[in-house]
C-alpha cells in the first residue's frame, strides 16, 4: 500500500436505529485497523433520539454528524459522501459489527487497482453461520446472494449493507441515484452504473461483516415507491425490450401511471447522458453474469 495507509470515510445513513448506531460505532472504533477512519453519520429525520449518545461519545472526534430532513437512504449517502474528508469511501448500514482489519483488507483491492468497488461477505448477527457473498438478479429482478468462492470474485451487485470504493469513482458515476423515491434498488442501480461505466465490482469472501436483518423497516415502504424506482432504473439503464419487461413486473397499481411520473421527472435526459458514458452494453453485462432479464 505504499508507505502511508489510505484514509477511509465510513458513511452510515441512519433512521430510527435505536441502540444500533452505538453498537455499530463501538464495533467500528474498537476492532483493530492500521487505517485512519472517520464515521459520517447522516441522521435522516430520526425521531427516536438514536444519535443522542454522540454528545458524550469517547470517539466523538472521529465522527461527523449530519442531520437531514427525510431525504431517503440514497440521498443521505450522497450527503455523507459530499461531507467526507478522505479519498476512500465505505457505505455501511448502521446496524452492523465488524472484524479486525476488515477495512484494511477491503480497501487494499481498490488501492492496488484490482477492483473499483468491493464488498465483504455479509453475515447475520442473529445467525453468523448464514452468509451471502455479493449479489446477482433473478429473472424478476429480485436479489439473489452468491455462494462462497475461494478468493476475490466479480459480482453483478454490491449489497447496500457494505460497499467500499474511491471518492473519485463514486463522484465519476454521480453517486447513488438522486431521483429515487424513499427506498428500493439504490444498491442495484449503483452497481449497474459502475459496470456500465467501465468499472469493476468484486466481493472478497474472506472478509465478513455481520448485519442485523431487521423485521420492520424504518422508512414507510410502499409498492408505488418501489415500482417507481424499478421503472426509473429501467429507463436509466435498460433497452426498450427490458423497459417493457420491467413494466410487466408492476402488479400493484398502474404501470402506465408510474411510468408517466418517471418520464415527467426528467429520466430521459439522464438516460441520454448515461448512454453516452457507457463502456459496456446492458446486454453484455447481463450475459456476463447469467442474468436472464
Amino acid at each position: 500500500m505504499g508507505n502511508k495507509p489510505p484514509k477511509v470515510s465510513i458513511i452510515f445513513p441512519v433512521r430510527n436505529e435505536g441502540k444500533n448506531v452505538k453498537m455499530t460505532l463501538d464495533s467500528l472504533f474498537t476492532v483493530k485497523t492500521n487505517i485512519e477512519i472517520e464515521a459520517v453519520i447522516v441522521d435522516d429525520a430520526s425521531t427516536d433520539q438514536c444519535c443522542n449518545f454522540l454528545s458524550h461519545y469517547p470517539y466523538r472526534d472521529k465522527v461527523t454528524y449530519i442531520r437531514s430532513n427525510g431525504v431517503g437512504p440514497a440521498n443521505a449517502r450522497n450527503m455523507g459522501a459530499a461531507r467526507s474528508r478522505h479519498p476512500y469511501l465505505a457505505f455501511c448500514d448502521a446496524h452492523m459489527t465488524f472484524e479486525n482489519f476488515w477495512i484494511d483488507r477491503l480497501v487494499f483491492h481498490i488501492v492496488k487497482g484490482t477492483s473499483d468497488a468491493v464488498c465483504p461477505a455479509i453475515g447475520s448477527i442473529q445467525d453468523p453461520v448464514v452468509k451471502g457473498y455479493g449479489q446477482s438478479l433473478t429473472p424478476s429482478l429480485k436479489i439473489k446472494w452468491h455462494q462462497k468462492r475461494r478468493s476475490l470474485f466479480e459480482t453483478a451487485v454490491l449489497p447496500g449493507a457494505c460497499i467500499i470504493t474511491s471518492k473519485q469513482v463514486f463522484d465519476d458515476v454521480g453517486g447513488f441515484e438522486t431521483g429515487f423515491s424513499t427506498w428500493g434498488h439504490e444498491d442495484v442501480e449503483l452497481s449497474l452504473k459502475l459496470w456500465l461505466f467501465g468499472y469493476r465490482c468484486h466481493c472478497d469472501p474472506n472478509v465478513t461483516v455481520l448485519h442485523l436483518f431487521r423485521t420492520t423497516h424504518p422508512y414507510t415502504v410502499n409498492y408505488e415507491g418501489i415500482y417507481y424506482n424499478l421503472l426509473r432504473m429501467a429507463y436509466l439503464h435498460f433497452d426498450d425490450k427490458r423497459i417493457k419487461k420491467a413494466k410487466s413486473l408492476v402488479v400493484h397499481g398502474s404501470a402506465a401511471t408510474i411510468e408517466k411520473k418517471v418520464i415527467n421527472d426528467g429520466v430521459l435526459q439522464k438516460r441520454a447522458h448515461y448512454i453516452k458514458r457507457r463502456k459496456m452494453d446492458v446486454d453484455d453485462l447481463f450475459k456476463k453474469f447469467n442474468i436472464y432479464f
